[in-house]
């Protein structure tokens, strides 16, 4: 077996690098080159019964700023660290034209030894679980249901941001029992309680646990003095690596090793994969890089990751929670008397 090989529960995916749901996984031919650069898998962008989802694409907005929140081009010319920030929708495609491309698009990815995974967010209950049998019904391999997107509080009844395990055990049960395919599941990365709701959601018959969905944030222009795209945003880069990972750690800490893991927000190469798994990942989505820099960022950072695995002699599953593992906590840090005094103004 090939040292990029993971297990993400049920399936075995060729590499842990999953192009994760965006804007440019809406046309099939965005998949088609997520697929060509070698990705394990490809999340097709979202879709749910809402035509308010359709219809906020139209007014989407998106912006790549500096490390001084000022305006950078779109583009792989924009710096290292840029953050993103954006207002987004859902795919403007009817579900049935959705199901019949997604279907042929998983049917592709199978030649690729790779998968073209379904993905919905959750509006009302009912519609999806009639949409969750229609993709298990076009055999679709594997569901992504998203119950973790930042705008819920911006778009009410037309995406969820699921808060409370009860909640999301509801959720999870009520689709796990609606459909036998494996059943990844997005949770929110807006609580203090992610682990909890990884926990609810596995409790309930999820598969894996993608972690965690982006940051509601809001950004003053000084030049303007309004809201940057007028409103509250979603809000990610690479900047988000440390708090994903925290997430992942904890999570594994709560649920144990036995707990599949997908890491999302923040990775944006090689090496990034390698951390997010070293805190507790099976497998990570890269999607806002994909936007910015081009399809090429996927094959890239898995050229990385692959040099790294083998530079270092391991193959992926190797780095399964190694660093989560040996986290320990700040009381069992050795005592440095006054080392603080080296880290203030003299």
């Amino acid at each position: 077996m090939s040292v990029l090989a993971t297990a993400v529960g049920r399936v075995t995916l060729k590499n842990p690098l999953i192009a994760g749901a965006a804007e440019h996984l809406i046309d099939a031919a965005g998949v088609r080159r997520a697929l060509q650069a070698g990705v394990g898998a490809v999340v097709v962008k979202s879709i749910n019964e809402s035509q308010a989802g359709r219809d906020q694409l139209q007014r989407a907005e998106y912006r790549a700023l500096d490390g001084e929140w000022r305006e950078v081009p779109w583009g792989p010319q924009a710096p290292a660290q840029a953050i993103i920030a954006c207002r987004s929708g859902l795919t403007p495609l009817a579900f049935d034209a959705w199901l019949d491309q997604t279907a042929q698009l998983d049917r592709e990815a199978k030649r690729e030894d790779s998968y073209a995974v379904a993905s919905l967010i959750l509006a009302e209950l009912e519609p999806a679980l009639r949409m969750a049998r229609a993709i298990e019904e076009a055999g679709i391999r594997n569901l992504e249901l998203n119950i973790g997107t930042p705008y819920a509080s911006q778009a009410k009844g037309v995406v969820a941001t699921e808060l409370d395990p009860q909640r999301v055990r509801a959720i999870v049960g009520a689709v796990r029992a609606a459909v036998p395919i494996p059943l990844w599941v997005k949770i929110t990365g807006q609580s203090e309680r992610v682990p909890e709701l990884a926990s609810a959601a596995f409790e309930s018959g999820a598969d894996a646990v993608v972690m965690a969905g982006r940051l509601l944030g809001f950004i003053p222009d000084v030049d303007t003095l309004a809201p940057m795209l007028g409103t509250t945003l979603g809000v990610g880069g690479g900047w988000n690596l440390p708090l994903t990972c925290h997430w992942l750690a904890l999570s594994r800490a709560k649920l144990g090793r036995d707990h599949p893991l997908i890491a999302t927000n923040g990775a944006q190469s090689g090496l990034d994969i390698a951390r997010m798994m070293l805190a507790g990942a099976c497998a990570v989505e890269m999607a806002s890089v994909v936007m910015l820099r081009g399809f090429a960022a996927l094959a890239a950072a898995l050229a990385e990751f692959q040099d790294y695995l083998i530079a270092k002699g391991l193959a992926a599953p190797d780095l399964i929670g190694r660093a989560a593992d040996l986290r320990q906590s700040f009381a069992a840090m050795p005592m440095r008397p006054d080392h603080w005094r080296n880290y203030i103004p003299r």
